[in-house]
């Protein structure tokens, strides 16, 4: 058996890129022949090949072809119908264009044209459907997938390296001068809620009087500047500016601080499809509040502190609690804790990854 990869863009340090480089490693290590096609590799080491010439080396009957659907990709879909082999469709969810709506067409475009092509991937009858959580594998299924071929596997990611690395001192010292940190990490996009965690973050102040600091860590998109400046005039709009950082691009050093210094990892997102940074404030121990909307209250689970309202009060509530009651903080570390090795770490992801696999080999 030869398997081939296939996924537009393959980046370093990027979620997708995380899952791909790790599935890739693990189809090594099984003796399978492995090789990853794309049409772009930005940093990675890894040797990459053009989706030409994917059917070329595993075209096979018994070969595996695994598609990483998470973008619009025809390219993909035309390979899957003419392989001969085993298919695995992983999906990571495409975000509805409604939420960028008013703020880039080009980002509405891409988001009809991913999911447009929901249906079409669900209907090519493949030998797996694998979700990266429930929500996603049912979203699948309602568009056509087979249930009897459908399974769930969560993202493989870099955790690991950011539990066993360094923190950045100067910034842990910087964000640790008496202020309660409240972190939200994750791109600055409209379906990640920042408004809503702005008013939460007032609420806690308004209410509570916490001395807090907002932390929003994530990258801005310059073509979504709209929404970007949505965001500051909401925190002008609550007398907020000066307890808010933003923290643009960091190293791997620099959000380890930045979880570590945090007294709660706060979420109000709107359409997740898993949320790896929910992860990462388990793994690290940072007391995780959420909206439970889409894949969050599934990748929480029993880790963290999860409402079906994205209420400011009430989550601002939470997070006051946190700061009060010190077992109650413990206790909600350690379930976090708990959650992250018992469903995340790099030992149960393997270990799922192969149970699945056993389908298809």
């Amino acid at each position: 058996m030869k398997a081939a990869i296939l996924l537009p863009v393959l980046a370093d340090r990027d979620a997708v890129g995380n899952d791909v480089l790790a599935m890739a490693g693990l189809l090594r290590e099984r003796g399978i022949d492995t090789r990853i096609f794309c049409d772009q590799a930005l940093g990675v080491a890894e040797p990459t090949y053009p989706p030409n010439k994917a059917l070329d080396f595993a075209g096979g009957p018994a070969d595996l072809m695994l598609y990483e659907f998470s973008v619009g990709w025809p390219v993909a879909l035309d390979i899957l119908r003419r392989a001969r082999g085993y298919r695995i469709v992983r999906y990571q969810n495409i975000t509805p264009p409604e939420f960028f709506a008013g703020y880039s067409a080009a980002h509405v475009a891409a988001c009809e044209r991913g999911r447009a092509e929901i249906p079409q991937v669900a209907r090519l009858d493949c030998e797996l459907y694998l979700g990266g959580s429930t929500y996603n594998s049912e979203e699948l299924i309602a568009a056509g997938a087979p249930r009897a071929r459908s399974a769930v596997l969560a993202p493989f990611h870099r955790i690991d390296d950011l539990l066993t690395i360094e923190a950045d001192l100067p910034l842990l010292d910087a964000l640790g001068d008496g202020a309660r940190n409240v972190l939200m990490v994750g791109r600055v996009a409209p379906n990640k809620g920042h408004l809503e965690l702005v008013d939460t973050f007032a609420a806690l102040v308004d209410g509570w009087g916490d001395p807090a600091r907002l932390l929003i860590v994530g990258k801005s998109d310059p073509q979504l500047k709209g929404w970007t400046e949505r965001i500051r005039a909401r925190i002008d709009q609550h007398r907020l500016g000066a307890r808010v950082r933003w923290l643009d691009s960091v190293s791997p050093a620099q959000l380890k601080s930045a979880y570590l210094a945090s007294h709660a990892f706060l979420t109000m997102s709107r359409h997740e499809g898993f949320c790896v940074p929910v992860v990462e404030a388990m793994a690290l121990g940072t007391p995780v509040v959420a909206y439970g909307s889409s894949a969050l209250p599934e990748t929480i689970g029993g880790g963290g502190i999860v409402w079906p309202e994205p209420d400011p009060w009430l989550h601002a509530a939470s997070i006051a609690r946190l700061a009060s009651d010190e077992g109650f903080r413990n206790e909600l570390r350690d379930a976090g804790r708990r959650r992250y090795q018992q469903a995340y770490s790099t030992h149960a992801l393997r270990t799922r990854f192969h149970q699945v696999l056993e389908a298809v080999s």
